[in-house]
């Protein structure tokens, strides 16, 4: 159970004891401030009843305990602890003996002020001697120090076994309640307060309401979650992106701030602008062919191939979301700033391909079909946004972009007796990589041009039907969402990263992408799905769960390694609502147009609170599929 407010994560199993093995303690800024915290009541430990997350931030833990033998076997006394990510708990004790109580209670602490990688990695030295502190106990080592405070007061503290004692008195059916509060040295600690809690926070408060009552739950905590995973960027605090992921990846990392970013703008563009200017003060300018990219690190992608740049990723994904966040409203004040930025990374798209096709890694890398949909999508958008703006370049990547459809449509596909499919990667000298993977979703994530249009795909419109029955085929369809590999491939894991976990994001691309070809069968089905996963997790979506086949009485099997919440699994839901009604906005126009899915899949449904041409927009889709505004920014006109 991870309780996530950034710079700070509170992880524990459903115990509610913090035992100081394997990552359970309190961290903040990447360094674990607080191992241990083993609470009992009358030298007992609670016995745990349940436990639950309350939100993003926050976990609760109720436990019993039998104060008396001669009760007979009903616990007199429960023991309720609520835990926040920066470590605040409350623990209070609810009697119902018909006597009143006195009750000794020890709270054991302990910390080691490890890093999170080094806990990880099983690194982790030995917990630090305490010391008395103030109204509790302190712990200090090379990396700093930390202390925990305690309301009211121990009556006791004991450095060496880092014990907090009390004696408590409860009336009969009464409470009483304890409060510790963790708190990091603030020098080198980072310890600012989490971006979600402060009014900078750039996530509109979104709900979602309908016949399916899981929609209600998806959105309500995906806001949630995003909100917890935001941080600021140290070289200029006022820009907020999103970290990837706790617990491993709580850091920025490029490609998912920016593919994150793009399906959450539903929520408003602050956090899309946030996020572009954090990365454009990363952008290559120095001379070389590397100059205008957007760095990052190399990514697994299998045994089939090399592992991918995310840094060609992210380069061609800040030109899309800048282009797509213009329709959703983002100033123009703020686009004309960020454009010489986005005119750069589209310069490197041209001077990096070759012959036709964009190799990633570069130079001599083999061509992945996924990375030939994400240039694509960035010339696109990019050629309209620059024709928008009065720029020049648009016509260069136009006929860049229609030299690449036609080929990619011929020299891309793989014809076979079930109707083909499209190749995975063409190698430096033409030959195709055939591996079936969810990484195809891209194909079909074109993006959204001015007026509600989407651009063209990359394939052609036999194509994108064979690729819609193999995403609705079991070969690729957990049930839980896409693959990232097909069963019948070479190297099959369900638990591979690459190779046959689903990935929860891609999926909701696809869902998006089959909506907007037209595929609502399929798109349709896929939601479902991955709906049902999210039920499954308590709609806190992990990276990826495991790729196997889901059954009546299965449930999805969350990957090991998997962050939870990650950034971009957590967008997926809001993306996956938002293409379920099918808003298409081009706020410089002022129009907005709505396309969503016949058939209603989920029932009536509606959306409150979103963003569009910066107000306040909300929409509802009743039960014959017809789409109602009911909020809207003074002077948007529904479009045709």
């Amino acid at each position: 159970m991870i309780c996530v407010a950034l710079p700070s994560l509170a992880i524990s199993t459903d115990q509610g004891q913090l035992t100081g093995r394997g990552l359970e303690g309190v961290y903040h800024a990447g360094r674990r401030v607080l191992s241990r915290c083993l609470v009992r009541v009358a030298g007992r430990e609670p016995l745990a009843i349940r436990a639950w997350m309350t939100g993003a931030d926050r976990a609760r833990f109720v436990g019993t305990v039998r104060t008396s033998a001669q009760a007979g076997p009903d616990p007199d006394v429960v023991v309720e602890r609520v835990r926040h990510a920066d470590g605040t708990e409350r623990i209070t004790l609810h009697s119902s003996a018909p006597r009143p109580l006195r009750l000794p209670v020890e709270v054991a602490l302990g910390a080691d002020l490890a890093p999170l990688g080094a806990i990880a990695a099983g690194g982790a030295g030995p917990e630090l001697p305490a010391s008395v502190h103030a109204l509790g106990l302190r712990w200090s080592g090379p990396g700093g120090g930390c202390s925990v405070t305690a309301e009211p007061p121990p009556a006791d503290a004991l450095a060496s076994a880092g014990l907090l004692r009390w004696e408590l008195e409860i009336p009969p059916g009464g409470s009483t309640t304890v409060e510790l509060r963790v708190r990091p040295d603030a020098a080198g600690s980072g310890a600012a307060r989490p971006v979600g809690r402060t009014a900078a926070n750039p996530i509109s408060a979104a709900e979602a309401r309908g016949d399916d009552a899981r929609v209600t739950a998806l959105l309500r905590t995906g806001v949630e979650d995003l909100r917890a995973l935001l941080i600021r960027d140290p070289a200029q605090p006022t820009d907020i992106c999103l970290a990837a992921g706790a617990p491993w990846r709580c850091g920025l990392a490029p490609a998912e701030a920016l593919a994150a970013a793009r399906m959450a703008l539903p929520l408003g563009t602050r956090l899309a602008a946030g996020t572009l200017r954090t990365l454009a003060r990363t952008q290559l300018r120095r001379s070389g062919p590397q100059s205008g990219m957007i760095p990052g690190p190399r990514r697994d992608a299998g045994a089939h191939l090399p592992p991918a740049c995310t840094g060609t990723e992210a380069t061609l994904l800040f030109p899309a979301l800048l282009a797509e966040a213009r329709l959703w409203g983002m100033a123009e004040q703020e686009t004309e700033e960020l454009l010489p930025v986005a005119e750069r990374c589209l310069d490197w798209l041209l001077r990096a391909v070759d012959g036709v096709y964009l190799p990633d890694p570069q130079p001599a890398g083999p061509a992945r079909a996924e990375t030939q949909a994400h240039a694509h999508r960035a010339a696109c958008l990019g050629a309209d946004l620059l024709d928008a703006c009065g720029r020049p370049g648009g016509a260069a990547l136009r006929e860049w972009a229609r030299t690449l459809r036609v080929a990619f449509r011929d020299e891309f596909w793989m014809e076979d007796r079930s109707g083909g499919r499209p190749a995975a990667a063409r190698t430096p000298g033409g030959r195709l990589l055939p591996h079936l993977g969810a990484g195809a979703a891209h194909l079909l994530d074109t993006g959204l041009l001015g007026g509600g249009r989407y651009a063209d795909g990359l394939l052609g419109k036999a194509q994108v039907e064979q690729l819609a029955r193999l995403m609705g085929s079991p070969v690729w369809d957990s049930g839980w969402g896409l693959r990232s590999l097909g069963t019948k491939e070479a190297g099959y894991n369900p638990f591979g990263h690459r190779t046959g976990a689903v990935r929860f994001h891609e999926t909701a691309v696809a869902v998006a992408g089959l909506a907007v070809a037209g595929h609502e069968k399929e798109s349709a089905a896929l939601l479902r799905g991955l709906l049902a996963a999210a039920e499954a997790f308590g709609y806190r979506l992990p990276e990826m769960c495991a790729g196997e086949q889901r059954t009546d009485a299965s449930v999805p099997l969350a990957h090991p390694a998997a962050c939870r919440p990650a950034a971009t699994a957590t967008a997926a839901g809001v993306l996956l609502l938002t293409a379920l009604v099918g808003i298409r906005p081009d706020a410089p126009a002022r129009t907005v147009t709505l396309r969503p899915l016949r058939g209603a899949p989920l029932g009536e449904i509606a959306l409150t609170g979103l963003r569009v041409a910066a107000a306040p927009f909300s929409v509802r889709v009743n039960r014959l599929g017809l789409a109602m505004v009911e909020e809207a920014a003074d002077g948007l006109q529904l479009g045709s």
